[in-house]
C-alpha cells in the first residue's frame, strides 16, 4: 500500500475545502468497504483520504420531514433494513439493502457510498431510481439537489462537481398506493455481485416504473403509463412489446466473468416479469403508502 495523507474534518465546510483543494487526488472514507480493498490491492492511489465520520451532519440518521425520508451519508445498510419507516414506505429498498454483501459488510457499507461508487451492479440503485430518489450534494457553491437518474454517468463516474460530497439521499413519500419488488440474479446465493439487479413498482393508477443494472455502463430507469402491464386482460404480446422497449438500452459487457451477455439479457426479461408480478401482488394486498 502506498502512503497517503489522512484528514479528519469535523465540519462540512472543512471537508468541502479539502475536496476543493485536492480534487481527484482526494478520496472519501465513510464505510470504507470499497476504499480499503482498493487501497490494499493497489488499484487506487489517493493523495489524501478524507474521513467523514466525525462530521455531525453526516452521522447515521433516517429522518422524516417535509414529505421526504432523508437518509444521511453515514447511514449503513443495516440501518436501512432495521428502519420501520423505510420498511413501510420503501420495502424494495430494504430488500436491496438486505442483500448487499454479508452482514459484516452491511454493518459498514453506507448507502451514499454505494451510489457514489457508481457501480452498474449496485443493488440499491434500481429501487432508489424507482422511488424517485434525489441526492443532496454540498459543495463550494452551497447545496444542490440532483435527481438520481441525473447523478449516474458511467461506471465509477457521477455528476458530482469538484469539491462536492453527498450529504444525504432523500426519498419522496408516496402519494399513491404502490407495490414494489427488488430481484437479482447471482452466481451464488448471498454475497456475490449481481449479474442482473432490477426493481419494479406499480401504483394504483397502473403506472409502472422499472430500473435495472449490471447490464450496461450505468443503471437505467424506464416507465410506462399505459396501464397495460397492470391489466390482467392485456395480451402477452402487448406486454412483451413494452418489456422490449424497457430493455432496449441493456448492453452487457462480453468481458464480465459473472455471466455472458446472452444469459444476462435472457434473465433481465425473466426477472422483469417476476418483479412485476410480485409488485402487482403487493399492490393488491394494500401496497405501501
Amino acid at each position: 500500500m502506498q502512503t497517503f495523507a489522512y484528514a479528519r474534518p469535523t465540519t462540512l465546510d472543512e471537508a468541502v475545502a479539502l475536496l476543493q483543494l485536492h480534487g481527484p487526488e482526494a478520496r472519501l472514507l465513510a464505510g470504507g468497504t470499497d476504499l480499503i480493498i482498493r487501497l490494499r490491492d493497489g488499484t487506487l492511489h489517493p493523495g489524501v483520504v478524507v474521513d467523514l465520520k466525525h462530521i455531525p451532519e453526516l452521522r447515521p440518521a433516517v429522518r422524516e420531514r417535509d414529505g421526504y425520508i432523508s437518509i444521511s451519508a453515514g447511514t449503513v445498510m443495516s440501518d436501512l433494513v432495521g428502519d420501520a419507516r423505510l420498511r413501510r414506505h420503501f420495502p424494495a429498498l430494504v430488500e436491496a439493502a438486505a442483500v448487499v454483501g454479508a452482514v459484516q459488510i452491511r454493518n459498514r457499507a453506507t448507502l451514499a457510498g454505494n451510489i457514489c461508487n457508481a457501480s452498474p451492479a449496485a443493488d440499491t440503485s434500481p429501487p432508489l431510481l424507482v422511488y424517485g430518489a434525489e441526492v443532496v450534494a454540498v459543495g463550494p457553491a452551497g447545496e444542490r439537489r440532483i435527481p438520481l437518474d441525473d447523478f449516474f454517468v458511467r461506471s465509477g463516474q457521477t455528476t458530482l462537481r469538484r469539491g462536492e460530497l453527498v450529504a444525504a439521499i432523500e426519498l419522496p413519500l408516496p402519494g399513491r398506493r404502490t407495490g414494489a419488488a427488488h430481484v437479482r440474479r447471482t452466481r451464488r446465493h448471498g454475497h456475490d455481485l449481481a449479474s442482473v439487479t432490477l426493481c419494479c413498482s406499480v401504483d394504483e393508477t397502473g403506472l409502472v416504473r422499472l430500473a435495472y443494472g449490471s447490464v450496461g455502463p450505468r443503471p437505467f430507469l424506464v416507465s410506462d403509463a399505459s396501464g397495460t402491464l397492470a391489466d390482467a386482460t392485456a395480451s402477452d404480446a402487448a406486454k412483451a412489446a413494452i418489456f422490449e422497449r424497457f430493455f432496449a438500452d441493456a448492453s452487457p459487457s462480453p468481458r464480465s466473468m459473472r455471466a455472458s451477455p446472452d444469459y444476462r439479457l435472457a434473465m433481465l426479461r425473466v426477472l422483469g416479469r417476476r418483479a412485476l408480478a410480485t409488485a402487482l401482488e403487493r399492490l393488491e394486498a394494500g401496497g405501501a403508502r
